[in-house]
């Protein structure tokens, strides 16, 4: 791991949506941390802590260390209520890890030599990342910070699906599991944009259009002779 993230919490002692409020006013925000062979704690978090932490991609996936009171925890995040339209966040949830136990978590797809790729630098292709994370379990010591896939080889009208990812020593995947065809989707595709298509299609009918101001073949009826009587 790449990053090593510590937040600082206090145990909550007042409950409810009033005691909500009034945290909310003074910039903080109400959590839990539970699971780990541990009791429900609930928390109060930093508002400004957890937003600035936010902005890093891995910390939605990585082992987190919470100080509750001076007492630290392993945790990894497992759900966060956010304001619907405020940059607010109202509450989060973590799960206590063991370093003995494998976890279950979603990590990042990092997409290698996008405009590489075969199909949309040579064919004019563009790509539709299909999914942009992916489930794995595995030992906290060896959680990922992200899944790299390299898709400098992919053609246009090509995909590339959860068999094809290349998963790090001991981790295994929870989305796919091997020689499960019906569960194995696509991640990410080559595909020819609208555009393009019409653009094609516009040139097509201009090369099998009738030109009417063409000058017509003399047939050899007029009677360019004069009367025949």
């Amino acid at each position: 791991m790449s990053n090593d993230f510590t937040l600082s919490a206090e145990v909550r002692s007042d409950y409810g949506k009033g005691a909500s409020r009034r945290l909310r006013k003074t910039n903080k925000f109400p959590g839990i941390i539970y699971g780990g062979g541990g009791n429900p704690t609930p928390l109060t978090l930093d508002h400004n802590e957890i937003i600035n932490n936010l902005q890093t991609e891995a910390f939605f996936s990585q082992i987190l260390t919470v100080n509750v009171d001076g007492t630290s925890e392993k945790a990894i995040i497992k759900d966060i209520q956010r304001h619907p339209f405020k940059q607010r966040i109202l509450h989060m949830d973590f799960l206590r890890v063991r370093m003995d136990e494998a976890i279950s978590v979603r990590v990042p797809i990092h997409y290698l030599n996008e405009e590489a790729c075969v199909g949309v630098k040579t064919e004019g292709g563009a790509l539709n990342k299909i999914e942009n994370d992916v489930g794995i379990s595995c030992l906290p010591g060896a959680l990922p910070e992200y899944i790299e896939v390299d898709v400098i080889d992919l053609k246009l009208g090509e995909s590339l699906h959860l068999s094809d990812i290349t998963l790090p020593e001991g981790v295994t995947s929870t989305d796919y599991a091997e020689g499960d065809e019906d569960h194995d989707r696509a991640i990410i595709t080559v595909f020819q944009p609208r555009a393009a298509v019409e653009e094609d299609e516009d040139t097509e009918g201009e090369e099998g259009t009738d030109d009417s101001d063409a000058p017509k073949e003399d047939s050899g009826d007029s009677n360019e002779g004069g009367d025949d009587s």
